[in-house]
């Protein structure tokens, strides 16, 4: 390493470029070749954050030279907030009709101290994620493709300064294996590719990693193959282009999180001289997206950095941004809890440690601030936190391995020197889709929203109504059919029975006549072993 900027990776070789590039065309052969030539050792110019961060696609988006974000406005709010239980109940009729809430109203809500009241606002929570995504629960893993990384975040196990952490840029070869156990032993749909800041790890490296991904195809126990339908990327912000790029090759979600919105401990957690050091290239990176055409966005920040209601009132006037600049909010949101890292003495050190009941908290008034968007709980939290949670949130992981290259190693889980951070449930995907379907959940593995155009304001329109939530339940039938045969364990599957039958019957109630014989024809057709049906 090199003043923590330059790696060694010799498993990117020039014979491994070649053998990626006969399996898969010549496509990847000129970018392969390029890249192992300067594998030995890369390191940033000095001038390199300077040529990732336009200036001017910055500027266009900032007011008098400001950010939308008021970390004065914001306090003062939460400062003065009453929690009226006359005024919490009124703000939660208004989240019942789908609305999105004010940050004032926001800070109503998180200034209810009453334990009765916040049990009203739990129970709300959930009757708005039924309305708008019915019982369904999305699930989905991560690829890390990389964790080579030029920024020195102080929380994070992949920051360019911790030497103990091995590191590692996987070969499209490597991350085709990645996606085979994946897809193939597993039965993910859907998968996010994780990629560190670095030039090894540019969007070209990006685009070239999700055409490996879209690929791959997989037998499966019914005969037929299958492969993954929908790939999000959680990247560091790019440029208008670099997007346009990845938007061509079939970019799902385009996620990046603000990490903390409150600008002087973004400033100390973000060290001067690094690309992220930059709050405002960050903080419009999603309006660049939407620039770019990439209507579906995530965001999301790092609660335990500062105050959870803080980043709560964050998000909150994140999405109004959006939505007042573009028509378009976030497609979805998360809220990673700090956890711990290899050499990260900050997440020690906090002062913002955010509890179990805090946490359930912050879930609660997400939902009832942004209803129409999906919520994203991660297995960084243990199994019974995402219990109690999960009535609230749409999507989970399942079976995640956070090493790169982990799903092919195989290695024991929990290795520091491997991961971002520590996992708090490791549990199969097997396992999770037999406990949801106990709950009374069924599990989706629809993509079909994204080819069929309802994304961005598309989207947006149907959450809001409930209407999305019918094409939902009929895909979500479909791909839980599709899943159960191709790969469920015997006790999972005579769970799945009995919550498929059930979502059968709800449904027939529910739609008209000609659409559910559709269904049926389509649910038959799926039970005989044909793939990726959908409405």
């Amino acid at each position: 390493m090199v003043n923590g900027y330059s790696f060694i990776d010799k498993d990117l070789s020039i014979a491994a470029s070649r053998r990626a590039a006969k399996d898969t065309g010549g496509s990847r052969n000129e970018y392969e070749s390029e890249q192992a030539m300067s594998a030995q050792l890369v390191e940033p110019k000095p001038t390199w954050a300077s040529q990732v961060i336009k200036r001017d696609e910055v500027t266009r988006y900032l007011q008098d030279g400001r950010d939308f974000i008021d970390d004065a406005a914001l306090e003062a709010q939460l400062a003065s907030a009453k929690p009226d239980p006359v005024r919490v109940r009124d703000i939660l009729q208004k989240s019942l009709a789908i609305e999105t809430l004010t940050t004032e109203e926001t800070a109503t809500l998180l200034s209810v101290s009453d334990e009765a009241l916040w049990d009203e606002m739990y129970d709300v929570a959930a009757q708005v994620k039924k309305k708008v995504y019915d019982n369904r629960v999305v699930t989905f893993a991560p690829i890390y493709c990389s964790d080579l990384c030029v920024n020195n975040c102080l929380y994070c196990g992949f920051r360019a300064g911790n030497s103990g952490i091995k590191r590692r840029c996987l070969t499209m070869e490597e991350i085709a294996r990645e996606a085979e156990v994946l897809a193939g032993q597993i039965g993910h749909k859907r998968l996010i590719l994780v990629f560190g800041e670095h030039p090894r790890t540019d969007a070209r490296y990006i685009a070239e990693a999700m055409r490996t991904v879209y690929a791959v195809e997989v037998p499966t126990r019914t005969g037929s193959s299958t492969g993954i339908r929908r790939l999000n990327i959680n990247a560091a912000p790019m440029s208008i282009d670099d997007l346009r790029l990845l938007k061509e090759v079939g970019l799902g979600t385009f996620q990046v999180f603000q990490e903390t919105y409150h600008h002087d401990t973004y400033a100390k957690l973000h060290p001067n001289g690094t690309v992220k050091s930059d709050y405002a290239w960050r903080i419009t990176c999603m309006h660049r997206a939407m620039e770019a055409g990439v209507d579906d966005v995530g965001i999301g920040a790092l609660f335990g950095l500062y105050d959870w209601r803080f980043e709560v009132m964050g998000l909150v006037a994140h999405a109004h941004e959006l939505e007042a600049r573009f028509g378009i909010g976030p497609h979805t949101i998360s809220f990673p809890r700090l956890t711990p890292a290899l050499d990260t003495p900050f997440v020690q050190e906090t002062r913002y440690r955010v509890s179990d009941k805090e946490f359930k908290r912050l879930v609660c008034v997400i939902r009832l601030s942004v209803p129409y968007t999906g919520m994203i709980i991660t297995v960084r939290e243990r199994p019974d936190v995402i219990r109690e949670c999960i009535p609230m949130c749409t999507q989970r992981d399942a079976s995640t391995r956070i090493g790169v290259g982990a799903y092919q190693d195989e290695y024991e889980q929990q290795e520091a020197d491997r991961q971002q951070f520590t996992l708090g449930d490791t549990t199969s995907l097997d396992s999770v889709i037999r406990e949801l379907a106990e709950m009374g959940y069924i599990t989706s593995f629809c993509t079909a929203g994204y080819r069929c155009g309802r994304t961005g304001n598309h989207i947006m329109d149907l959450l809001r109504s409930g209407k999305e939530g019918c094409f939902c339940k009929l895909n979500a039938i479909l791909t839980f059919r599709e899943w159960l045969d191709d790969f469920a364990s015997p006790e999972t599957a005579k769970a799945g029975e009995r919550i498929i039958q059930k979502e059968i019957e709800e449904t027939r109630d529910k739609v008209p006549e000609k659409l559910f014989r559709q269904l049926m024809a389509y649910y038959e057709r799926t039970s005989r072993g044909e793939k990726d049906l959908y409405f």
